[in-house]
C-alpha cells in the first residue's frame, strides 16, 4: 500500500521524503567521485560551451569588437575545475580516513564511544561480565573512559614468588598490579574497610607506583592469604562475584625452599644487612650475594607441622574460591615454561608482550649450602611425602 505524502497548503508541489542520514563514516567510493565529478564539470562549463556556439553569429554582427572572447579562457577553466574537483575530493578521502582511524583505536579493546555510553563490541558474551568501565573519582579518564577494565587479584604466600611475578605484569603497559594493599593492618580491622579498600582499588582511585589508571586495561593487586583473605572468606567471594573478579593462583610446589626464603627474609627484616636497610627483593647480583650469606637453622621438630600447614592452607584457599574464573600458577612452572606468561596475559585478556623484571634471584646455591643443620633436615624428610623436596638441582632467573 502506498502512502500519499502531505501537500503543503501554500504549495503546489508535494514534500520531500525526509531523508535518512547514516553518520558511520565511510570511505569516498572512486564509483560515486567517477560518476559526479563529470555533471559538476559540465554543468559548470554549459554556459561557456553555450556561448562559443555563438561565437560565428555574434562576429558577424560585431566585427570590430575588441572584447576577449570567453572561449579563449576555455582550457583554463577546464584545468581549474578540474584541480578544484581533485583537491576537494582528496581533502575529504583524508578526512574520512582519520576517522577511520580514531574509530579504529576505540575498538582495540572492543569497544566505542556513542553519546555517554560505551558499546561493547567483538567481545565474546561469556566475557561481557568480566568488562568494567570504572569512573574514578579523583580524575577523568578523558579518551580512555571507554578502554574497557578487567579486574584481577593475586592470592598467594609470602616467599612464593609473587613479588617478582607483579613486577613482570607490571611492565605490561596495559596491566596495574598494585601490590600488598592488605600488608597495612588498619585496611583489614573488619570486613568493612576491606570491602571500602577493595572499592578504591577498583574504581582506579588508588595511586600507587604501578598505577597506569588512565588506559589501564587489567587491574588488581596480591593479597597473602594471612591478610584477611581467608578470615573473611564468604563476604569477599560475594564482593568478587558482584564485581567479576578474576583470580590469580600463585604458589610455590617446593615449601621447603620456600621456608628458608622465609626464614632469611625474616632474619633480614632486623639485621638490615644492605647499608642498615631491609629488602625484600634486589636488583643486583651483589646486594643478593650479601643477603644469601645469612644460613637459617631449622626446626626439624615442627617441620612436618608446618608442611601440613601450608599444604591445608592451600587447599582450603582453592576450595573457597574456584567457583571464580581463575587460574593456577606455580612458581617453578612459571621460570621453566617459556609460554606460561603468555597465558596470563590471554587470561586476562590483553595484546601478548614480553614481560621482564628487574628482579634477582637471592637464594640460588644447592640446597645443602642453605641450611646449617640439613644433614637434620635430611633425616627428617627421607621415607616422607615431603623427600623429593631435598633435590639438590636449581634454576636462576
Amino acid at each position: 500500500m502506498e502512502i500519499e505524502q502531505p501537500i503543503d497548503p501554500q504549495s503546489t508541489y508535494p514534500r520531500p521524503a525526509p531523508l535518512s542520514l547514516s553518520l558511520a563514516p565511510r570511505k569516498p567510493s572512486p564509483y560515486l567521485l567517477r560518476e559526479l565529478w563529470p555533471l559538476t564539470f559540465l554543468s559548470f562549463l554549459q554556459p561557456a560551451q553555450a556561448e562559443c556556439s555563438r561565437m560565428p553569429i555574434l562576429a558577424a554582427q560585431n566585427a570590430y569588437s575588441i572584447k576577449t572572447s570567453t572561449c579563449l579562457h576555455l582550457p583554463l577553466r577546464m584545468a581549474l575545475v578540474l584541480f578544484v574537483t581533485m583537491f576537494g575530493a582528496y581533502t575529504c578521502y583524508i578526512c574520512l580516513n582519520q576517522i577511520s582511524v580514531e574509530r579504529s583505536k576505540s575498538m582495540l579493546f572492543g569497544t566505542i564511544v556513542t553519546g555517554n555510553q560505551c558499546e561493547i563490541h567483538a567481545i565474546p558474551p561469556e566475557e561481557v561480565p568480566y568488562v568494567h568501565f570504572p569512573q574514578p573519582k579523583t580524575y577523568s579518564r578523558d579518551e580512555c573512559s571507554c578502554t574497557p577494565v578487567r579486574f584481577f587479584v593475586i592470592l598467594s604466600m609470602q616467599r612464593s614468588g609473587s613479588g617478582w611475578f607483579e613486577t613482570l605484569l607490571n611492565s605490561h603497559p596495559n596491566i596495574s598490579s598494585n601490590g600488598e594493599i592488605f600488608s597495612a593492618a588498619r585496611r583489614r580491622d573488619n570486613i568493612s574497610t576491606i570491602i571500602n579498600t577493595l572499592d578504591k582499588l577498583y574504581s582506579l582511585d588508588w595511586f600507587s607506583s604501578a598505577a597506569k589508571n588512565e588506559c589501564v586495561a587489567a587491574v588488581g593487586f596480591k593479597w597473602m592469604l594471612n591478610q584477611g583473605v581467608m578470615d573473611h572468606h564468604k563476604e569477599i567471594l560475594d564482593y568478587f562475584k558482584l564485581k567479576h573478579v578474576s583470580i590469580i593462583f600463585l604458589f610455590r610446589r617446593n615449601i621447603l625452599r620456600r621456608l628458608i626464603s622465609l626464614l632469611a627474609n625474616d632474619y633480614d627484616r632486623y639485621a638490615k644487612q644492605l647499608n642498615g636497610i631491609h629488602k625484600s627483593h634486589v636488583h643486583s647480583r651483589e646486594e643478593a650475594e650479601v643477603l644469601a650469606r645469612f644460613k637459617p637453622t631449622i626446626n626439624v621438630a615442627v617441620l612436618m607441622a608446618n608442611f601440613s600447614y601450608v599444604e591445608r592452607t592451600i587447599a582450603d584457599c582453592l576450595h573457597f574460591f574456584s567457583s571464580m574464573r581463575h587460574i593456577v600458577l606455580y612458581y617453578e612452572e612459571i621460570i621453566g615454561n617459556q609460554n606460561a606468561l603468555s597465558h596470563v596475559q590471554e587470561f586476562l585478556s590483553v595484546p601478548e608482550r614480553k614481560l621482564v623484571s628487574r628482579q634477582v634471584k637471592i637464594h640460588t646455591r644447592p640446597l645443602p649450602e642453605q641450611v646449617t643443620n640439613w644433614e637434620d633436615v635430611t633425616k627428617m624428610l627421607n621415607g616422607t611425602r615431603y623427600e623429593h623436596f631435598l633435590g639438590h638441582s636449581d634454576y636462576g632467573r
